[in-house]
């Protein structure tokens, strides 16, 4: 069987190339790969698309991408926020494309991804500047708008347990967006607070199976 741990979140992230698309897993900081984050603003790489829930805040994460000038394009739910001035001062230079997605309609998109879907229709943002441009169909009375899977290059995401072989096992709120963004990505590296032998995992606490993570860095806290 594959072993997937990798010695250092560096080394990690090294696959990743300018242009790709990134998913970043977390909702505020609860769950965001914060090791995996900074060994990415030190990676010599640009025009990344990051996909995420918020665009970091203070000098952590997130925030880090914005500050080194590693991102383009950003679609997210709450990018704008108190303390998130790097990504502000990029938006406000038009350094980054903004795109903003309902946080719902932002998971199933990924969702979507990961399960080899095209795309779904949904009642979220019908008639707004969100949906503009794209395709509408009333069902029973109800207004929908399709909005397009979205599948990504990598996936940054942090758990609280792993073994070597790539399952996953996160801890309460910190499961938020990281199960689909491991599901949409063609490469997941996942960040762990700490490794186990497999079968340290009972199999019903399994949240995310191994066969869509590629790699896995152990950061204890």
């Amino acid at each position: 069987m594959i072993d997937k741990r990798c010695q250092s979140a560096a080394r990690a992230v090294a696959c990743i190339r300018p242009g790709m698309t990134v998913a970043v897993g977390g909702f505020g900081d609860i769950g965001v790969p914060l090791a995996l984050c900074a060994a990415l603003a030190e990676h010599d790489v640009h025009g990344l698309t990051i996909v995420s829930n918020n665009a970091g805040t203070a000098e952590n994460g997130l925030a880090l991408l914005f500050k080194q000038h590693r991102v383009a394009r950003l679609i997210a739910s709450f990018p704008s926020q108190p303390g998130a001035d790097h990504f502000l001062r990029a938006w406000r230079e038009r350094e980054v494309e903004v795109e903003l997605v309902p946080q719902g309609t932002l998971a199933e998109r990924l969702r979507a991804g990961g399960s080899g879907l095209a795309g779904f229709f949904t009642p979220t943002g019908y008639g707004t500047e969100l949906t503009t441009g794209k395709e509408t169909r009333f069902v029973d009375g109800t207004g929908y708008v399709y909005e397009q899977a979205l599948k990504v290059d990598v996936a940054l995401v942090k758990a609280e347990l792993a073994d070597r072989l790539g399952n996953l096992r996160y801890r309460l709120a910190s499961r938020n967006f990281n199960p689909v963004m491991a599901m949409a990505a063609r490469h997941t590296i996942a960040q762990v607070g700490r490794l186990v032998e497999p079968g340290g995992i009972d199999p019903d606490d399994v949240h995310t199976p191994g066969v869509y993570v590629d790699a896995v860095v152990e950061q204890r806290a």
